[in-house]
């Protein structure tokens, strides 16, 4: 056990004694002949008492000295000592929030009672959504980067550092045979492109590293873009000197939080390294410059990177809020299997704490007016490899309008599902300032609402459920006025 932790469970319980027999520190003080400031520290967990005065406070206290000592905490103290049990505080870098552990061990000993209400709220909450300790780690990297605006100007010197050192050619689009020559040369990898398709469990797994023999299983299942992102993402783990991986891509299972940051760092690195910064500014100022909505030169943008659409959507929410000063907007990325009439909504970020299309975990139907599930129903009914639309988004109910460009892939890995990526801008004045077309007649526009059971909209041709909790919402405010009424009438 670490010192710091048993420091701080005496302290909890020493104070939990002292308060449950209506005793100030001035009053233990003057019972025991320690000081209160020697107290004040011992409950604060900065100081652990010698045996002697242990004795002394369990005499003065009139508790056994092997219950003052045992580190076991009574129920209304049991989950704080779980949390601190945990490794919590070690996993999670609290100095990425600017937080440091010493503030929330203060928090917690001078509020034991409260933060442990607290606590258990919190662990409620999360086993009535099912949220699990892999939740948590992805929603403190989401969090992470909206409190950066998703560009990290050190990974992005470190990627010019790397394109400068191996004298890569930006003008041009970077192959995966530019990338794994660095890999083998410079860092010794043995790459087998057959293994991985010889395992049917493995059909999802795009790559294995074996780091002892430095060794990249690939399967055979991916395209140029995805055998260039995933070298890139090697490169990035050794330019940067990265030791706490994950060894899978995508990952099935981690052990530290550090894996998971990680693992967004070189994924960060990796379209960073396959968009050059310099080379998707100049396409999006020359789509943004034009008066109507330049649907070629958006879809040749994405084209000229050796890149996914959906790593060209992540690359604009890098470079949309440093190099446009567009920071109000959300990132999204829903599946979707053929004729099952269900959307689900696998990753989000939202760069503003506004946003509307979020997740939510009560089975609600997603407004079927989203370009994002328009493209999704359109390409698995066309032959098409890449579906691509863009649409003006009016959420009446919040006053709000954005711009949502959004397309739409085959899944490689599994067998009638489909992904729609889309990124969304609201329409404010600095977009008005930065994108010229805004005011194409030829971007559809639509009347829009979150879920069908939130949505207010009358007559809605693909409306997938009744406005049920709008409707529980009039019920419960119908309730209230009819109370208010009988309070007055009967208040004389």
């Amino acid at each position: 056990m670490e010192e710091d932790y048993i420091k701080l469970i005496f302290g909890l319980k020493l104070k939990q004694i002292r308060t449950e027999k209506n005793l100030s520190l001035f009053g233990l003080s003057k019972i025991s002949g320690l000081s209160k400031s020697y107290l004040n520290e011992i409950e604060n967990g900065k100081k652990y008492p010698k045996p002697d005065k242990i004795v002394t406070l369990s005499e003065k206290l009139n508790v056994p000295y092997d219950q003052m000592v045992s580190l076991k905490l009574d129920k209304n103290l049991a989950p704080i000592g779980e949390l601190l049990r945990s490794k919590i505080f070690k996993e999670i870098p609290l100095e990425l929030f600017g937080i440091k552990e010493s503030n929330l061990i203060d928090i917690v000993a001078n509020a034991p009672a409260k933060v442990n209400a607290f606590i258990s709220t919190i662990i409620k909450i999360a086993q009535h959504y099912n949220f699990t300790r892999e939740n948590f780690f992805l929603a403190s990297v989401r969090s992470f980067q909206e409190a950066n605006n998703n560009y990290f100007d050190d990974l992005e010197s470190q990627v010019s550092k790397f394109i400068e050192a191996y004298q890569i050619d930006v003008n041009h689009r970077i192959s995966s045979k530019d990338l794994e020559d660095i890999l083998v040369e410079e860092y010794d990898y043995k790459i087998i492109h057959d293994e991985l398709s010889k395992y049917k469990a493995l059909v999802n797994l795009r790559s294995v590293y074996v780091p002892k023999t430095k060794t990249l299983l690939l399967t055979n299942e991916i395209d140029e873009g995805q055998r260039a992102f995933i070298y890139a993402k090697e490169l990035a783990y050794n330019f940067l000197g990265i030791k706490e991986r994950l060894f899978t891509f995508p990952w099935i299972k981690f052990d530290t939080f550090d894996q998971v940051l990680n693992n967004f760092y070189a994924s960060y690195f990796a379209g960073a390294l396959t968009i050059p910064k310099v080379m998707i500014v100049d396409h999006l100022k020359n789509i943004f410059e034009k008066d109507v909505f330049d649907r070629v030169s958006f879809l040749m943008a994405i084209k000229a990177f050796n890149a996914s659409p959906e790593s060209f959507y992540q690359r604009l929410t890098n470079i949309l809020p440093e190099a446009f000063n567009i920071q109000d907007l959300f990132f999204l990325r829903f599946t979707h299997k053929v004729n099952s009439g269900r959307f689900h909504l696998k990753k989000e970020l939202h760069l503003s704490h506004q946003h509307s299309p979020r997740a939510n975990e009560r089975n609600e139907h997603y407004c079927r007016r989203w370009v994002s599930l328009q493209v999704l129903n359109q390409i698995s009914t066309n032959d098409n490899d890449h579906q691509f639309d863009i649409q003006i988004s009016n959420y009446t109910n919040e006053g709000r309008k954005y711009l949502v460009l959004s397309s739409a892939t085959k899944d490689p890995f599994s067998e009638d599902y489909y992904r729609s990526i889309s990124v969304g801008l609201l329409i404010n004045k600095q977009l008005q300032r930065k994108i010229n077309f805004l005011s194409d007649s030829n971007i559809v526009k639509q009347e829009v609402g979150v879920t069908c059971e939130r949505c207010t909209i009358e007559n809605c041709e693909v409306r997938q459920a009744p406005p049920l909790v709008l409707e529980e919402d009039e019920k419960n405010l119908e309730i209230e006025m009819i109370v208010e009424e009988l309070k007055t009438k009967f208040n004389t």
